[in-house]
């Protein structure tokens, strides 16, 4: 058994019980990064040295770290309700979140279903997507489409139309009945492109061939990200989303968006389906509901969709699924919370007013040795490296880990470096991000 005391340092006596996800294990508890607190832009690591976080943790903090009023919100939840079930009963506070957020979302996407993580929340879209048309009398609507290089989390449904092989080959097969769209990821054609790219639009009509290979009666839903992120910030393409909206309506296919990155600001707005100017049928959320503090995921679905739920005897129970953890006390605190931040201190406009800046900067680097591409929207960007012959450390990770030695949080990704900062963040610290990188950068020749 593990010793589990801990010194009177920050640094755990044993880091070998915890298997750490997503992380080679062995390289890094041969020398661990630990943080051990966080305020506004920066994370302390347990050497005591300051991080400015350019990555909003993990794509989610987009209030900034340990915000007051969500700190104080969350304690004074705990010491009144510290949990309430979801099945027959809940506590007042998840319909007030749900009501916040069908308020900030477009259109008649009215309904909202809590999950705990951005990975439930795709596997929830999908199950109402099955359910849906099962209720309509359309059974046979069972095929589910993703799309390559797409990312809806590590759950098996996510996973399926997920499309990042490294995800999805330890685990055999997935489920049944499952395409993929093509990528829109095109270095000869979009290289260096500022926001959506020009070219690719018409790869969205490869849906018009899987309509034609299996039949629009069997085909239930369509997921994309507006903005695919874990696979190097991919903005979709001018009028592609538009052309998937056409063809999902010419062939009563639902469309669903994954806005777990996108959602709560991260492009300017609050959702990219309001800076798209594209309504989707369900949007899964995450992330950014809570800026992080505390797991929270939602499903939002138009009025048409739920309705159909509604047909039924009003004594039987309308969509069997749910979680132990739906809408829980302490996650709708953090949310109610975080909205009145995002509201009081206008920080969608925030980045909004920065993105132009943030673009700038980052295509700054678009001359310096070994750059391949730079794409960005919103407060997102990625900068992409030529590949590393004969087995060396991949320059995205290279840049990672002497980012974080000069003390900038960057995410390493093979070839790329992807950044997403906290919403907060100002010129200065756009300039300490990007010059940090810069200088890096200047040292691979």
């Amino acid at each position: 058994m593990a010793d589990a005391s801990l010194n009177s340092t920050a640094l755990p006596n044993d880091l070998e019980s915890f298997w750490m996800p997503m992380t080679p294990n062995r390289k890094f508890k041969a020398d661990p990064r630990l943080l051990v607190s966080a305020k506004d832009m920066h994370y302390v690591t347990h050497d005591g040295r300051s991080l400015l976080d350019g990555t909003a943790g993990m794509w989610c903090v987009n209030a900034g770290h340990c915000r007051e009023p969500i700190i104080k919100a969350i304690s004074s939840r705990a010491g009144e309700l510290d949990y309430a079930p979801a099945f027959n009963m809940s506590s007042p506070y998840a319909f007030e979140v749900a009501s916040r957020i069908a308020a900030l979302a477009p259109a008649d996407l009215d309904r909202v279903f809590f999950t705990n993580s951005g990975s439930e929340s795709a596997d929830t879209a999908l199950k109402i997507a099955l359910a849906y048309h099962r209720l309509k009398g359309e059974g046979s609507r069972q095929r589910l489409i993703g799309r390559q290089l797409g990312y809806h989390g590590l759950n098996f449904g996510g996973l399926s139309v997920g499309g990042i092989v490294a995800n999805r080959k330890m685990v055999g097969p997935l489920l049944p009945g499952v395409d993929h769209l093509p990528h829109t990821f095109n270095l000869e054609k979009n290289a260096f492109s500022r926001g959506q790219p020009g070219w690719g639009a018409e790869l969205a009509d490869e849906l018009e061939n899987l309509v034609a290979l299996h039949d629009a009666s069997t085909i239930a839903a369509v997921i994309v990200e507006p903005m695919a992120g874990s696979a190097g910030v991919l903005p979709a393409p001018k009028g592609y989303l538009q052309r998937l909206r056409e063809i999902c309506d010419r062939h009563g296919i639902l469309l669903i968006f994954d806005e777990v990155i996108t959602g709560f600001g991260r492009l300017g707005a609050s959702f990219a389906a309001e800076k798209f100017g594209v309504i989707p049928d369900i949007m899964t959320l995450a992330k950014g509901l809570t800026s992080g503090t505390v797991p929270m995921g939602a499903v939002v679905v138009r009025e048409g969709i739920y309705q159909t739920f509604m047909s039924g005897p009003e004594e039987a129970i309308e969509f069997c699924h749910g979680y132990t953890y739906s809408g829980h006390p302490l996650a709708c605190a953090a949310a109610i919370a975080t909205l009145d931040l995002y509201r009081d201190e206008g920080i969608f406009e925030n980045a909004a007013e920065l993105a132009p800046y943030w673009e700038d900067s980052l295509h700054s680097l678009k001359d310096l040795p070994r750059v391949v591409d730079i794409r960005n929207i919103g407060l997102v960007g990625a900068v992409q490296f030529e590949p590393v012959q004969n087995g060396g450390e991949a320059l995205g990770t290279r840049t990672f880990r002497e980012a974080y030695e000069r003390g900038i949080l960057v995410r390493g990704k093979g070839d790329t470096i992807l950044m997403s900062p906290p919403l907060i963040i100002d010129k200065r610290q756009i300039d300490e991000i990007v010059g940090t990188v810069e200088a890096i950068v200047e040292g691979f020749n």
